[in-house]
């Protein structure tokens, strides 16, 4: 029994891993524009689908990841510049709504493109197989997802916390005003702001293709619990973002044990009591 608890342990810090690349994207974007993505399940799937279509033509997988994070993020750039930026001064409704039309515009495209059925793809040669660990054994894929995640989220998290346009995007959220009369262009950061929370989204995706396969709808469940995160970690909060993912896979995998069918429903009850306890989440500061 121990050993099975080890291995959904393990499995959780994964998915939990993949959550938190999700969120950490979604709280960039919420930060900058203050509007929630509704495109970043689409984007999601885009980057899935972006990752096995480079595969297919025989690019190296991690080619094909870059290329995951890549066009969502160009996706998103272009979004902001000529989307949300034209809506800066509108009702916020319909800046949600041209979100939400996007989404479903996206998950058309890959209709179109991709069909209907779901794709998935084999690991490479180099991540297949597993680590004989004793009393079990750990997918090499698995190790793989946790540490790319957590290698994202540090150069993401080095970016916005440790350098020159990290402070200036920083600058921008806090104190946009102030920062223009300083002279920064506060239109670009939310452009690259937007282009990095989208490609994190897709590179989250690019992740999970093999571990969890795709449709053109699979990233609306992704994108339901990411919500579910940034709520839970705190709105804004980067750090509560990787805590709050890595929390809910876990709680979310050691659930399959007991209660396989409310694995998911367990996601919305914690979210639900801590707010409760702590209404601005747990690394929230309102």
């Amino acid at each position: 029994m121990s050993s099975l608890v080890a291995a959904q342990l393990i499995n959780g810090c994964a998915i939990g891993m993949l959550y938190a690349v999700m969120a950490f994207g979604l709280s960039i974007i919420k930060g900058l524009l203050n509007v929630p993505n509704f495109a970043h399940g689409a984007l999601f799937a885009a980057g899935a689908y972006v990752c096995f279509g480079l595969s297919g033509l025989g690019l190296p997988f991690g080619v094909a990841l870059a290329c995951a994070f890549a066009v969502p993020a160009l996706i998103g750039a272009l979004l902001q510049r000529f989307g949300l930026e034209k809506l800066a001064k509108a009702d916020y409704l319909l800046q949600v709504l041209f979100l939400f039309g996007v989404a479903l515009a996206l998950e058309q495209t890959l209709v179109v493109i991709w069909g209907t059925s779901g794709v998935s793809l084999t690991p490479p040669d180099a991540l297949s197989g597993s680590f004989d660990l004793g009393f079990m054994r750990l997918p090499r894929y698995l190790v793989f997802v946790t540490v790319a995640s957590a290698i994202s989220i540090a150069v993401l998290w080095f970016l916005i916390e440790r350098t020159r346009i990290g402070s200036q995007v920083r600058a921008g959220i806090e104190k946009s005003e102030m920062a223009r009369c300083l002279g920064i262009n506060v239109k670009g950061l939310l452009v690259l702001g937007f282009a990095l929370g989208a490609g994190m989204a897709g590179l989250a995706g690019g992740i999970a293709l093999p571990l969890l396969g795709a449709n053109s709808s699979s990233g609306n469940d992704m994108m339901s619990i990411a919500f579910v995160v940034l709520v839970l970690g705190g709105l804004g909060s980067l750090y509560g973002s990787v805590v709050a993912g890595l929390l809910l896979g876990i709680v979310q995998s050691l659930s399959t044990l007991v209660a396989p069918t409310m694995s998911t429903l367990l996601l919305y009850v914690v979210m639900t009591l801590v707010l409760l306890v702590r209404p601005q989440g747990l690394f929230g500061e309102r």
